[in-house]
């Protein structure tokens, strides 16, 4: 195989330096799933009782190895989604279980793929399932928004392409073959997230600058950037940041995987996984996976003509939500008070709060599963985008914590959007699992002030874990943690590009916003392979102090740290606090401390 290339190759230039004009989604005529009788329009709260189950709607196509022209019909998604970085179309593509020979799906934006069967092994493609980035001149740095779930592969070639950025998720695949992670001609890329995966060859990150992978088994992994973490990692490299710069922890300390939909003969049903403790390994081909199995009929399966007091209606019925593709248009926050309740997106299923509310808030109530959801910030500044538990949330829930996974959020990009602080965690125990909170550098409505927002996640909960937790571009704090004994896998960050001047973010009697703060009231928190660069490219001439900011406690401890000026826009001084030497000049290579205090 192709030699990976060094830190210097992959690195010659920032990550999304080169900004394109994207074209706008088409409407597409898909191919309705009818497996379940159809769903009546939405009902306003109030109204009478709402029904569950339902055909999934025209976004979701469902096919089975019988069904003719698969592959022209994935063909015309892509021609339209491709490009269609800021479109309004969704897509959920899922396969029953079986096996399907000769294909070679390839994912645009908004575009999801998975199989339909309690394993990946019920549904196999002897085909591939592709990301490359021929539409962006083979810069996969803005291949977002778009994820593979449930089915094994058998690559044509041996090896799957897999060249994704941000919010592109590989959850609960079995590569029957090798795996690469960067685009054709080994182009910029910069991701990305695996989990719950078997991949039987080699894992060839390449160009990758950093990437996360959790509780899987990998027959191999061969090349480094800048920050590669494992966490419960059957194969994965030793330990030895930060040359070659892999952190690898045996076991993940708390983990369950996302909730997803498969057919249980003819009956669709969404498995809800177990929470496991200490994990390694995947969660599933050791006999029957361990969670529960809820019926269609026990969800709102809602369209994106449903308004929030429909979706509301239905909470207080006691139905969980299934929110198929499309675009949702909130005039009130959707509001989750019941223990256990699921709320799980198809295709990028996105949220636009409108006149200033928070689009999702949880109670302080055990179990809650938040998955694969797009909240996209509105015009008008709403205080947060997603709550997970109120101002004050207490109660402990260690032994069954609310879920955050493939939970996106984006600010401005679409169009103008504006928020204080993205999410909000006051529930204690809270696992968040893979979320890309963005203030958008590129799109509609950029600039400093127009899609303006201070803050991307503020931790007030204790005993939270984040693993795979990417945050970038807030005008102040990326990261804000009050809680105590909070927990980090996997950090990766970027300051926001468009800051005027240092005035601008001058924090006191500090140059510059850290991208992750932990309040100096916290005596115990722990992180591991945390990342943060900076692009500043209207003032160059901006310093950071650090990247990391934490009070220096025993109980205080960071693992694998990293800070990198990309091609000389700004520069750092410190990694963490006073600890750790500046970055200079243009050279984009790291400067690293392996752990502090």
């Amino acid at each position: 195989m192709p030699t990976p290339p060094t830190p210097e190759r992959a690195s010659g230039l920032p990550r999304r330096a080169v900004l394109a004009s994207m074209a706008a989604a088409l409407p597409l005529a898909g191919l309705p799933s009818t497996a379940c009788a159809a769903t009546p329009p939405a009902t306003s709260r109030g109204a009478g009782p709402l029904p569950g189950g339902g055909d999934l709607g025209e976004n979701v196509l469902v096919f089975d190895p019988a069904t003719p022209g698969i592959q022209d019909k994935l063909d015309e998604i892509f021609r339209k989604q491709e490009k269609a970085q800021f479109g309004t179309d969704r897509h959920a593509l899922f396969f029953k279980p079986g096996t399907y020979d000769g294909l070679n799906a390839q994912l645009g934006f908004y575009t999801s793929i998975a199989g339909l069967g309690l394993s990946p092994d019920d549904t196999t493609i002897n085909g591939d399932v592709t990301v490359d980035a021929g539409w962006f001149d083979g810069n996969a740095t803005q291949n977002f928004w778009r994820s593979a779930e449930n089915l094994a592969l058998k690559p044509v070639s041996g090896t799957n392409r897999w060249a994704v950025a941000q919010a592109a998720p590989f959850r609960r695949m079995h590569v029957k073959g090798g795996l690469n992670l960067a685009p054709d001609g080994d182009g910029w890329a910069s991701g990305g997230y695996l989990a719950d995966c078997r991949v039987d060859g080699t894992v060839e990150p390449r160009s990758q600058q950093q990437w996360y992978t959790r509780d899987s088994a990998l027959g191999g992994w061969q090349g480094a950037v800048w920050n590669m973490v494992f966490s419960g990692v059957e194969g994965a490299p030793a330990q030895s940041f930060p040359d070659p710069p892999f952190t690898t922890l045996d076991h993940t300390p708390v983990s369950r995987e996302k909730p997803f939909l498969y057919l249980d003969g003819d009956a669709y049903k969404v498995f809800v996984p177990e929470k496991r403790t200490d994990a390694r390994g995947t969660s599933w081909g050791n006999g029957t996976p361990r969670g529960t199995s809820l019926p269609l009929d026990q969800f709102y399966v809602a369209k994106p003509d449903a308004d929030a007091a429909t979706l509301n209606a239905a909470l207080d019925q006691g139905l969980h939500l299934l929110l198929t593709p499309g675009v949702y248009h909130l005039d009130r926050p959707v509001e989750v008070t019941r223990a256990d309740t699921v709320v799980l997106g198809l295709g990028y299923a996105t949220l636009i709060p409108q006149n200033g509310v928070t689009a999702l808030k949880v109670a302080d109530v055990d179990g809650v599963r938040l998955a694969g959801l797009l909240l996209d910030a509105g015009p008008e500044n709403s205080p947060t985008l997603l709550e997970v538990g109120p101002e004050g949330a207490s109660a402990a829930h260690a032994a069954n914590p609310t879920t955050v996974q493939d939970v996106f959020v984006r600010v401005g990009g679409a169009g103008p959007g504006k928020v204080t602080c993205a999410i909000v965690i006051n529930s204690n125990d809270t696992v968040i699992d893979h979320t890309w909170v963005w203030r958008a550098d590129h799109g509609e409505g950029v600039g400093w002030d127009i899609n303006r927002a201070d803050y991307g996640v503020r931790v007030n909960g204790d005993g939270v874990l984040a693993t795979g937790l990417f945050v970038e571009h807030f005008r102040k704090y990326d990261v804000h943690w009050r809680g105590e004994r909070g927990r980090t896998v996997f950090f990766q960050n970027e300051k926001a590009y468009d800051a005027p001047n240092q005035a601008a973010v001058q924090d006191g009697d500090t140059k510059g916003f850290a991208a992750y703060l932990v309040d100096d009231a916290v005596t115990e928190h722990e992180g591991w392979g945390l990342g943060s660069y900076c692009f500043y490219n209207v003032d160059p001439s901006i310093r950071q102090d650090h990247g990391f900011a934490v009070p220096e406690a025993p109980g205080v401890k960071l693992h694998g740290l990293l800070v990198v000026s990309l091609g000389g826009k700004g520069q750092y001084e410190h990694v963490v606090n006073g600890t750790g030497g500046p970055t200079s000049g243009d050279t984009t290579v790291p400067s690293t401390v392996v752990s502090f205090p």
